[in-house]
């Protein structure tokens, strides 16, 4: 399947029972640095308290017709022109064949252009690999000077900060219409 067949949708109150059953799926919830199950009811506070308020834009990841995770830009603040962004993929078939690297550039599109922010980052668990690569794919580069740890269930591990700014993503964009 290609990635051109990748496209999002703005997420509804009708998707939590899907938004929790993929958070608390095992392969998704131990990359996560909030790692406690999901309920409905959290989801629906978040849903009204984030997403409808504006300060969450959260998309359902589709290929084709089947929907495959969600990705989000969260903590919106306009005036400084910023976001933390967020994905996840909850059909562990769907691993792999670049579908969130396309969401990424989906999402930063959205960030930037109808958004009009300025800068969009993100953390990660550092062991990830696969989400590194993927970010590296959408253009978001490595933060060398700032890290941190959390302490999870899996022990201590080290947190990474990528960002990707408005100029960056502008590039990167020109470059790949070429």
């Amino acid at each position: 399947m290609s990635v051109e067949k990748v496209h999002l949708r703005p997420i509804t109150a009708a998707d939590t029972a899907k938004i929790v059953a993929w958070r608390n799926k095992e392969f998704v919830r131990k990359n996560f640095i909030y790692q406690q199950p999901f309920t409905e009811e959290g989801h629906m506070a978040w849903f009204r308290e984030q997403v409808e308020s504006g300060r969450v834009a959260q998309f359902i990841i589709c290929v084709e017709d089947r929907e495959i995770g969600s990705v989000y830009l969260r903590d919106i603040d306009r005036e400084a022109g910023t976001a933390e962004y967020g994905v996840f993929i909850g059909e562990k078939e769907a691993f792999g064949h670049g579908y969130g690297t396309a969401a990424a550039k989906l999402a930063l599109a959205y960030g930037f252009e109808t958004l009009h922010l300025q800068k969009i980052f993100l953390r990660l668990l550092e062991d990830n690999g696969g989400a590194r690569k993927s970010y590296l794919k959408a253009g978001f580069r490595v933060m060398e000077d700032r890290r941190e740890s959390v302490a999870l269930e899996q022990g201590v591990r080290e947190v990474l900060f990528m960002e990707i700014g408005f100029a960056e993503w502008k590039a990167i964009r020109g470059k790949e219409e070429i």
